[in-house]
């Protein structure tokens, strides 16, 4: 029993990251366009997410700040949820929702981008944290699933909205971190090109 259990959870993710792998590739696209927009233009990306979406944004500016697969000058990103004294300082002298907005208004310019990772598009403080990036002309890249929650009626027309077709959070998570993998391997071929496999296997092993 827990054997089939298992293998039907790898099936179940195989099958949801096949049909988005249709649905979702324009978006993706959209949103690795974004991101190269504003790196090449001196921008930065900042990014935010609650719980596991807080890991998955620190894994994408480790991706950004270091590197994905490939070797290449550092791209300028930082995770809003990776300072332990800042949030909770935030949330004692102002409140939850605040965590966000505040790094955003303090740090975000015209011309950067917020990356926001919501499995349900519902979090309030994630919801203040796009509110706080329109306020400083950036634009947004959400990811999201389910229906987008009340995050879609936040989102503008320039701004980019990667939506998993599925409720359970654990299988949205797994395809935004695939999303993630795309995005960092988009701007790093829009970068340096495409590189062929043996090249890619030949750095993977350095």
């Amino acid at each position: 029993m827990l054997l089939q259990r298992i293998q039907q959870q790898f099936i179940d993710s195989a099958d949801l990251k096949y049909q988005c792998a249709q649905t979702l590739s324009p978006a993706v696209e959209a949103a690795t366009g974004a991101l190269l927009a504003c790196v090449t233009g001196g921008g930065k990306v900042l990014a935010c997410g609650n719980g596991a979406s807080a890991a998955a944004a620190q894994h994408f500016a480790v991706s950004f700040v270091g590197r994905h697969e490939r070797e290449r000058p550092e791209l300028a990103a930082l995770s809003l949820a990776s300072d332990a004294a800042l949030i909770t300082g935030i949330s004692t002298d102002f409140d939850g929702r605040s965590v966000f907005a505040r790094q955003v208004r303090a740090l975000g310019q015209s011309g950067d981008v917020l990356l926001v990772l919501s499995t349900s598009g519902n979090s309030a403080n994630v919801l203040a944290a796009v509110e706080a990036a329109h306020e400083r002309d950036m634009t947004v890249v959400a990811l999201t699933g389910a229906r987008g929650g009340g995050l879609v009626q936040t989102l503008r027309d320039t701004d980019v909205h990667v939506c998993v077709p599925h409720e359970q959070p654990s299988r949205i998570l797994e395809v935004h971190h695939l999303v993630l993998h795309c995005l960092c391997d988009g701007v790093d071929a829009q970068l340096l090109g495409v590189p062929d496999s043996l090249t890619t296997e030949q750095e993977l092993a350095s």
